[in-house]
This record gives C-alpha cells, sequence and structure tokens, in this order.
C-alpha cells in the first residue's frame, strides 16, 4: 500500500528521512521539468529544483494537509525559479565600451539601409533582363567586362578582335542598356 503525501509529509515533519527521500523520488522528475521549462536549461532546472526540495522541506510546517502536497510543493518550485529570474539580470554591455574597443556603431550609410538592398536587388533583375535584349555582339564584352572583371586587352583575346573594337562595342553596349533600362524607369542618379 502507498503511503499519502500528506502521511508522507507528517513522517517527514517528525524527522524521517525515509519519508523525505520518498517524496524527493517521487517529485523529482516532475520538479526539474517544471523549472526547465521556466528556467529553458537542464542543469540549472535540476539547481533550482534541488533547492526547491530544500526550501519546502525547511517550510513543512506550513503544509496544510487539506491541500495536495504536489500542488503546495509545485508552488515552493515556482517562487523559487522566479526569484532566480529576477535575480538573473540580463548581460549588458557597455556602448562606451565597445566605441572604446573600436565599434562604431551601426552602419549611417543610407546604402546599407533595406530600402537601398531592395533597390538594389531590383535593379540587378531589370539589367539582367536588359542585357538579354541587347545584341550578342554587345552583351559578351560587358558580361566579360563587368560580371568576370576582365580588362579589354584580354577581351579582345577571348573574342578574337581588335581592342578598338571591343572598346566600341563596350561603349555602344552601355548606351543601350543604358535607354532600355530608361525606358523601364531605371534613371540616373
Amino acid at each position: 500500500m502507498t503511503t499519502s503525501d500528506a502521511e508522507l509529509a507528517r513522517q517527514a515533519l517528525e524527522g524521517s528521512q525515509e519519508a523525505y527521500r520518498t517524496l524527493v523520488s517521487r517529485y523529482s522528475s516532475a520538479a526539474v521539468n517544471i523549472a526547465a521549462r521556466l528556467v529553458r536549461d537542464r542543469a540549472l532546472a535540476e539547481d533550482l529544483a534541488q533547492e526547491a526540495f530544500v526550501r519546502a522541506f525547511a517550510r513543512l510546517k506550513t503544509y496544510d494537509p487539506q491541500r495536495k502536497f504536489s500542488s503546495w510543493f509545485f508552488q515552493v518550485l515556482h517562487n523559487v525559479s522566479v526569484d532566480h529570474l529576477r535575480r538573473r539580470r540580463l548581460e549588458t554591455v557597455s556602448l562606451d565600451g565597445l566605441q572604446t574597443d573600436g565599434y562604431s556603431g551601426p552602419p549611417t550609410d543610407p546604402a546599407a539601409s533595406p530600402e537601398a538592398a531592395a533597390e538594389r536587388t531590383a535593379l540587378g533583375s531589370a539589367l539582367r533582363a536588359a542585357l538579354l535584349r541587347i545584341r550578342l555582339a554587345y552583351r559578351e564584352p560587358l558580361v566579360l567586362k563587368y560580371q568576370q572583371g576582365l580588362g579589354v586587352e584580354e577581351i579582345a583575346e577571348i573574342l578574337g578582335l581588335p581592342e578598338g573594337t571591343v572598346k566600341t562595342h563596350l561603349h555602344r553596349g552601355r548606351k543601350e542598356l543604358a535607354d532600355i533600362l530608361a525606358a523601364a524607369g531605371w534613371k540616373p542618379d
């Protein structure tokens, strides 16, 4: 036959270590789980559950046997956990300290804003679409120059064209791109 929690609490109050161990055994797993949900750290939850048992048994005289022991104990556990969370301060960092360490703060460059990033993305899409509309003779040198980072000399060698022709194709290709983009609503600043 299982001894009731109220009877175990009475026996523990009279000094029975066995009653104390039985109550701890019954509620330790649940106590750790409840505390872990509050503090989100299993190791800390184990410490808080242990502290709750110590506090509960130190105040066992305040337990009313008419109430459920589990409700009373879990209230003690809740208080221990909340007390811990209140005592624990969030880590703060001094902004002055960060500046002395070389941090200059958030970027103040308007080009770093989300709006600017969205505009660059839209312009990139418009540019890719415009590139598909210009002549192949102009597209190839533009892609090699601006996407691959090659110089006029290398482009001329790759395409088998004189350097002057590559320069002309680059100039005309940029002009065609500018016209297509302007017609699509993209104007230079």
